[in-house]
């Protein structure tokens, strides 16, 4: 365990030394993204080591103000929730080396570095910690960290209202774990985790109600999610890839580490979690299907992720409520598997979402096309994160949903409302399933194919080198993970080792058909290769004509006469109206012979204007109502002041 702190020292030194470098601009980025690569891999191999050499759960303990103890605990959760903890990062860092390449900023992208060395530490103590007083330290120094990665660009006024946004999002989150904590502490007397199994079984319910509503603001289920796509886009690529990849799994984390330690009997508590994760991957997806900004797309791609993985949490709580080892073993190990594997597969689309804007220079979809031409790395990193993330073989997005699914089927025998939540559960993951597909082929089709629409895209070029490196190492290993998976869902059941109801669970013939699946699958990618390499020889030599497709009796077709991001997905948009709410600005034609006229059309966020109506708005005319009080006078701010003390010695 010795050696994780350490491996949290060299991260912070990488951090601080970007302050002192921060006049060597180039030096200062080499020096940083090395001392803080070497810091998670010595992370990474010593979480990696104990989880599959079965360590015994450690423990260690320091004095903090002599009332308090920091207690740091690691078990086979924590370790696993460490991997890609260790793992993403170095891939950001060498990626930011030619993304963040602007002098002139050089300031800026230190502290931006010191924040994201506090980011990854104080996560990692987030999964470390044991009692009340570390995880509250450990959460509130990730949550302030990642404020200022957020504001990077705060010139921006856009990016500035993003990082309140998100500030309060995880305050309010904060609040309410704090109000858990109190909960907690007062039927234990105690700061530490052990102590929750004592809490009594009616207190057990609403004390997890609390802290899910905290967990989930920082994981983004719905309705809390609403930051996620403000904070993105005005994030740093490579920044948006951590918080997507890394950072809001430990609202994952902190969700199964209380389910586990309350020890609760109550079935409602996986009812609870798998309904929100239906609602909130359908929902995610359907949102990120009607964005046409490619970031605010895969932030709400990671609501329905987020989705997913409750899916799965809330199948294994079912399982272990209704005694059920398969389904709940099965439902856990998926949750964890989906978990890793989003964390690259999300990150390496924020990356090449990063490498498009960067070359491009926007956002918007419908301002891109044909970049699969001029960016053939990104473009083909980016297809395969989008097969990844749509859950389809060979890559790893499958292996995990199956995992899901296979935990799923095993609740079709349970009793009554189980038997219908496991239908439920099977039907949300085929309909998560086709709506991401439908909003990835949305993508890569009118940001990498087609004709460019503007001058940005026509003159992109592929993004530097090491930025696609990158994007390749992450597209391989998505690659790797789905056709040879079975050493990743061992290492997905060596995670949930310590989960008590689960343990000794035999596997053995779930893997006999995981190896199945692999065969058939490297059987499918030889086929595809062969098809490949017969194409090539041949047209080999061969002459490609080209010509303009259907003009649609357009006599002077143009590049915009192509389709929209709003048309591709109008008719799914459509059937989810009620809760996508689609605004529509048009003009209008007033004349016989009419001039310019404007066609408009958006998709509102439901729960940002629920938000906005009935509880920003009634807030703000309250506070505008007390605004008497404001007079500019210093002597009465004083007596304010004084009559303030006075009232709570009273109560004292």
């Amino acid at each position: 365990m010795d050696t994780l702190f350490v491996s949290f020292v060299v991260i912070l030194a990488g951090g601080v030394m970007a302050l002192l470098l921060a006049r060597r601009f180039n030096l200062m980025k080499l020096v940083t993204v090395a001392v803080m690569s070497c810091g998670c891999g010595i992370g990474l191999v010593k979480s990696l080591s104990l989880l599959l050499s079965q360590a015994p759960t450690a423990e260690k303990s320091w004095a903090w103000l002599h009332f308090f103890e920091l207690t740091f605990k690691v078990d086979s959760i924590a370790l696993f929730f460490l991997i890609p903890l260790f793992a993403v990062p170095p891939l950001a860092l060498f990626y930011s080396l030619q993304y963040m390449a602007d002098q002139q900023k050089r300031v800026r992208v230190a502290v931006n570095y010191f924040f994201f060395a506090i980011l990854v530490a104080s996560m990692a103590l987030v999964v470390m910690a044991a009692n009340m007083i570390t995880f509250a330290l450990a959460w509130e120094i990730m949550s302030l960290s990642s404020f200022f990665l957020v504001v990077f660009d705060y010139q921006v006024k856009a990016n500035r209202q993003a990082g309140y946004l998100y500030f309060i999002f995880a305050q309010a989150g904060a609040m309410f774990l704090f109000a858990a904590f109190a909960l907690l502490y007062s039927h234990t007397a105690s700061f530490d985790f052990a102590a929750f199994a004592s809490v009594p079984e009616k207190a057990k319910l609403l004390i997890f109600l609390i802290a899910f509503i905290g967990f989930g603001s920082k994981a983004g289920i719905f309705p809390l999610h609403i930051w996620l796509p403000k904070a993105h886009p005005a994030a740093p690529s490579h920044i948006s890839a951590i918080m997507s990849g890394v950072m809001i799994k430990m609202g994952i984390y902190g969700i199964f580490r209380i389910y586990l330690l309350l020890d609760a009997a109550t079935p409602i508590i996986g009812q609870v979690v798998l309904v929100t994760g239906m609602i909130t991957g359908v929902l995610g997806v359907v949102y990120a299907l009607a964005k046409q900004d490619i970031k605010q797309l895969l932030a709400y791609s990671s609501v329905e992720n987020i989705g997913i993985i409750l899916i799965g949490l809330g199948i294994g709580m079912v399982g272990v409520s209704e005694q059920n080892q398969a389904m709940a073993f099965f439902g856990f190990a998926g949750a964890m598997l989906h978990l890793f594997n989003h964390s690259i597969f999300k990150s390496l689309l924020f990356m090449g979402a990063g490498a498009v804007l960067h070359q491009a220079k926007t956002k918007n979809i419908d301002q891109l096309g044909g970049l699969m031409k001029r960016m053939p790395i990104t473009g083909r990193t980016f297809l395969a994160g989008s097969v990844a993330i749509s859950g389809l073989p060979p890559f790893c997005g499958f292996i995990g949903e199956f995992l899901i699914y296979y935990g799923a089927f095993h609740g079709i025998n349970n009793q009554r409302f189980s038997f219908i939540l496991a239908i439920l559960a099977i039907v949300s993951l085929a309909v998560i399933g086709g709506l991401a597909t439908a909003c990835f082929t949305k993508v890569v089709g009118l940001a990498f194919l087609g004709e460019p629409r503007t001058e940005q895209a026509a003159r992109a070029t592929e993004a530097a080198w090491g930025m696609g490196l990158v994007m390749i190492v992450m597209a391989a290993a998505c690659l790797v993970m789905g056709v040879v998976p079975e050493p990743f869902i061992r290492l997905a059941f060596a995670g949930i080792r310590d989960v008590g109801f689960t343990a000794g669970y035999d596997t053995q013939a779930f893997l006999a058909v995981v190896r199945q699946l692999s065969q058939a699958i490297l059987i499918f990618l030889a086929l595809l290769a062969l098809v490949s390499l017969l194409r090539k020889v041949l047209y080999r030599g061969k002459e490609i004509g080209s010509g303009s497709t259907w003009g649609c009796g357009f006599t002077q077709p143009t590049v915009r006469m192509q389709y929209t991001g709003t048309s591709y997905a109008a008719e799914i948009i459509d059937f989810y109206r009620p809760f996508v709410p689609v605004r529509r600005l048009y003009s209008g034609i007033s004349r016989i012979f009419p001039g310019k006229t404007t066609w408009e059309t958006g998709v509102d966020d439901v729960a940002e204007i629920n938000y906005m109506q009935r509880l920003i708005k009634p807030l703000l005319q309250f506070l505008n109502s007390l605004r008497w009080i404001q007079h500019g006078n210093i002597q009465l701010y004083i007596a304010y002041i004084i009559v303030a003390i006075i009232v709570l010695l009273l109560f004292l």
